[in-house]
């Protein structure tokens, strides 16, 4: 793909380019995994808007994954108005999300969203980000991540990596575990035409954060598609698993916005795995590599 240089930044060329991001991943993710094809399912919002939802199963890497693309608007619920404390207006939102589930428990799941919002009265903003949950922590590999997507930000600001990493490391724990889901990545929000910053500027960092996907998740297929398991580490991975569940069905904002504005039920819990155990108080063995992960699972990790 290309990064959209149009000096003119609207919903049409958002939307467009969102869209082909979409193409890019879901046939990219179709050739490394050289067994599965995704299905897509297209759908409508009786309010406005619709999607395209792409699933993949049972694929010789991917046991599930999901690349999505969604173009919604009509009027803003009010519980939305109250907790972003916005005025009355209609709203238009727009993104591609993506959660992948690997077969291997040696190969991390994967998430990333990049989206856009904005509303009748000329309010908008960006959002998204990308961030790692391993089953079992990879040092090198959270290195990589991380240095990859400091390359990404530092491309557009200095600022942009210690900022988002830190919001990463915030918005992505389970308080009521005071772990982490993973190794973090970024986070960010609300990034509109200020302290700065063109719409043009927000745009181009959120494309950037859109490419970055493909050349990560590949370079950790490369890492760790060779690595041997058994029975325990497929049972640790059903418990990894579980704590995603938690923390989606939890405390995930993306999650919560779809389901107030009557988006479409199983394109909003495609981000959760095929095959989850919750066991009672498990507590790994001593110097193990789940002990090892389970210590690793915390915030301010300097992985760069």
């Amino acid at each position: 793909m290309s990064i959209n240089t149009q000096s003119t930044v609207t919903k049409e060329v958002i939307t467009e380019w969102f869209k082909q991001l979409q193409d890019h991943i879901s046939s990219s993710l179709e050739m490394r995994d050289g067994k599965s094809s995704f299905e897509e399912d297209l759908w409508t919002r009786p309010e406005g808007g619709g999607g395209r939802t792409r699933i993949i199963q049972k694929g010789a890497i991917l046991e599930k994954g999901g690349v999505n693309f969604s173009a919604v608007h009509g009027e803003m619920p009010e519980k939305i108005l109250q907790a972003l404390k916005l005025p009355k207006a209609n709203f238009y939102a727009t993104g591609v999300s993506i959660v992948l589930h690997p077969q291997s428990p040696m190969l991390p799941i994967i998430h990333m969203n990049v989206r856009y919002f904005e509303m009748s009265n000329g309010i908008f903003w960006f959002g998204g980000g990308i961030d790692l949950t391993p089953h079992y922590v990879f040092e090198k590999d959270a290195q990589f991540f991380h240095r990859h997507l400091k390359q990404v930000c530092d491309q557009h600001h200095p600022d942009y990596y210690p900022k988002f990493k830190q919001w990463a490391d915030d918005y992505f724990y389970i308080k009521h575990r005071q772990e982490t889901r993973g190794v973090g990545g970024i986070f960010f929000d609300r990034l509109a035409d200020k302290d700065g910053f063109s719409k043009n500027d927000r745009w181009a960092f959120v494309q950037s954060v859109g490419e970055a996907f493909v050349p990560i998740y590949m370079q950790m297929i490369e890492n760790n598609i060779d690595k041997t398991y058994g029975e325990q580490e497929e049972n640790w991975q059903k418990l990894r698993r579980g704590r995603y569940v938690e923390f989606n069905l939890v405390y995930d904002k993306g999650t919560k916005f779809g389901l107030d504005t009557n988006g479409r039920i199983e394109s909003i819990l495609m981000s959760l795995p095929p095959e989850v155990n919750w066991q009672y108080n498990v507590q790994p063995e001593a110097d193990s590599s789940e002990a090892f992960t389970q210590k690793m699972l915390k915030k301010g990790i300097d992985w760069v």
